[in-house]
C-alpha cells in the first residue's frame, strides 16, 4: 500500500481493507471499464457503508497516485470523522433546550461548507447535515475555511436528506427552508424552538421534495439589485436571525 501526503490511499487491497475497517472515506474513484471479483466486493462494501463512488479515466488516477500502483482504485479519506446523525440529534436534544441544525442540499463547494460551519459554531448551533452524495466533503480546505469550527461541531453525513427531515420532525424540530421563491421574510418565522434550516445550492436551490416537507419557507429580503446571496452568507443571516430571536429581545 502507498499513501500520499494528503488524504488519499490507493491500491485494491488497501482501499478494500480501509472500507471494511470503517475508515471515514469521502469518496472512491475507480477506473472506467474496471471489472473484477474484488472490485465487486469493494462496490458492495461501499454501498453498505454509504460511500459515494465514481468511475473516472485512468489518467486522473495516475495523476492522483503520482506514479504509484493504484490498480484502478483511489480512496479519499476524510480529514475528520463524521458524526452519527441520530446520535448527534439525540445528544443535542438531551443537552440543549432548543437545538439548531443546518441542512445543506447540494452545496458542493468546500469553502462554502467551511464558512457555513464557522457561522454555525459562532451562532451556537449544534451541527450540520450533508448528503453522502452531491455534497462538499470535509477536507483540509473546508477545515481551514471553517477556522477550525468543523472540529468543534457535529457534521453528519446521511444517505437520504428526506429521511433525516422525518427524524428531525419526530424529535420536535421545525423545518425551515430558506428560499428566495417564498413571499415570507425569514424575520416572520418563529425559530425560538428546535429548528433545522435547509440551505440549497446557488445553482439549483432546495429540491422540491425537501421544500414539500418544510414547515415554513422563507426568504431573506433584498434591498439591492442582485437577487441572491452566496449560500454561506445567506446561512449566516438566517443563523443570526435565530440568535436575535432568542437573545436579542
Amino acid at each position: 500500500m502507498e499513501e500520499n501526503r494528503t488524504t488519499c490511499i490507493f491500491g485494491m487491497h488497501p482501499v478494500l481493507e480501509a472500507v471494511r475497517s470503517g475508515k471515514t472515506i469521502d469518496k472512491l474513484m475507480l477506473k472506467k471499464g474496471l471489472d473484477s471479483l474484488m472490485l465487486r466486493e469493494l462496490l458492495e462494501e461501499a454501498k453498505r457503508h454509504e460511500i459515494p463512488f465514481q468511475f473516472v479515466p485512468v489518467e486522473k488516477l495516475d495523476k492522483v497516485a503520482k506514479g504509484g500502483a493504484h490498480q484502478g482504485v483511489v480512496a479519499y479519506l476524510s480529514t475528520i470523522g463524521y458524526s452519527d446523525f441520530e446520535e448527534a440529534v439525540d445528544r443535542a436534544c438531551a443537552t440543549t433546550e432548543a437545538p439548531v441544525f443546518v441542512m445543506l442540499d447540494g452545496v458542493s463547494d468546500v469553502r462554502n461548507l467551511g464558512a457555513i460551519a464557522r457561522s454555525t459554531e459562532c451562532a451556537g448551533a449544534n451541527g450540520i447535515i450533508v448528503p453522502a452524495k452531491g455534497g462538499a466533503a470535509i477536507n483540509a480546505d473546508a477545515v481551514k475555511s471553517s477556522a477550525g469550527a468543523l472540529l468543534r461541531i457535529d457534521t453528519c453525513r446521511v444517505s437520504n436528506l428526506k429521511m433525516a427531515v422525518f427524524y428531525l420532525k419526530q424529535n420536535g424540530f421545525k423545518i425551515v427552508a430558506a428560499t428566495e421563491k417564498s413571499d415570507m421574510p425569514i424575520y416572520d418565522v418563529d425559530m425560538t424552538g428546535p429548528v433545522a434550516v435547509i440551505m440549497g445550492s446557488e445553482q439549483k436551490g432546495i429540491s422540491q421534495s425537501l421544500l414539500a416537507l418544510a414547515d415554513a419557507q422563507a426568504r431573506i429580503p433584498m434591498a439591492g439589485e442582485i437577487s441572491s446571496l452566496n449560500v454561506s452568507a445567506a446561512a449566516s443571516v438566517v443563523l443570526f436571525e435565530i440568535v436575535r430571536q432568542r437573545y436579542g429581545k
